[in-house]
């Protein structure tokens, strides 16, 4: 059942009992994998987003401090994903249902003592949601430490070699996620599906973009016939492998930041 998570690492296989007698529960990190079940062109399985996710946060709980108390729960396999709904296979929560699950997710945390919890999302269409959620439980329960975190956005990636095209626009069953994937699940991979497709009509000249400073509202199929947005066919499972350790290894040093981390408090009680 704990997958790529490390058995002694896997929240669920914990009995109450051991939990009620936990004596660092307000210091102990939980973290929640979250992904999606959403097309990824013709050569990728939908659970490209969860899969990533749950691999990153269990390779790093597997290298971490064995000192540091940490724990994954059961990855989200579903997330917000209706940007993708016209292709089929794809499984949709609305912002709704996606709020308030990790909502009682997290206020059942709470209850059990648990004070750090980091949500650590693989799908790039859900961050704003972790966002809102992180900052109601906070607000509701000011000693609760709630992360709004991102698979991906960690330093030190080694992206060198991914054309500046690729970086920008390849979001989206493009190189990277290609290759890691075949790092991760290389027999569910079809390479010889696999096509490249960019963004089709985005404005020239314009401030507005498809992602950054100034959006604009897009669903897929305004963007791609074929669901990839990005260039897949240079993929290989050695871009794979060293991509993926080094978001690891990056994890594991956020995960010991989570652990260290106290609330700032302009006011002191």
């Amino acid at each position: 059942m704990h997958g790529y998570i490390p058995p002694e690492r896997f929240f669920p296989y914990l009995t109450w009992t051991e939990i009620e007698a936990m004596g660092d529960r307000d210091q102990t990190v939980i973290l929640q994998p979250i992904g999606a079940i959403e097309q990824h062109g013709p050569h990728l399985p939908l659970i490209v987003d969860s899969a990533i996710a749950t691999a990153i946060v269990g390779k790093a709980l597997a290298q971490l401090d064995a000192a540091i108390p940490a724990y994954s729960l059961p990855p989200l396999y579903y997330g917000k994903s209706n940007e993708h709904w016209h292709f089929p296979g794809t499984v949709t929560l609305t912002a709704q249902t996606l709020i308030q699950v990790l909502t009682d997710v997290g206020e059942s945390l709470y209850r059990a003592g648990f004070r750090k919890f980091a949500l650590v999302n693989g799908h790039g269409g859900q961050p704003q949601i972790l966002e809102i959620v992180a900052r109601d439980l906070h607000q509701k329960y000011d000693d609760f430490l709630v992360f709004p975190l991102f698979a991906w956005r960690v330093p030190n990636l080694p992206l060198d070699d991914i054309p500046p095209k690729e970086q920008e626009y390849g979001i989206h069953a493009g190189e990277l996620e290609t290759s890691v994937m075949l790092s991760l699940l290389p027999d569910q991979v079809r390479m010889d599906r696999a096509v490249a497709e960019y963004p089709h009509g985005l404005p020239e000249n314009s401030l507005l973009s498809m992602e950054g400073a100034l959006p604009f509202a897009w669903t897929t199929r305004d963007l791609s016939r074929s669901g990839v947005l990005g260039d897949p066919l240079p993929a290989t499972k050695e871009k794979g492998d060293r991509l993926l350790a080094a978001t690891v290894e990056q994890w594991v040093a956020v995960i010991t930041d989570l652990y260290h981390f106290q609330q700032p408090k302009a006011w002191k009680s």
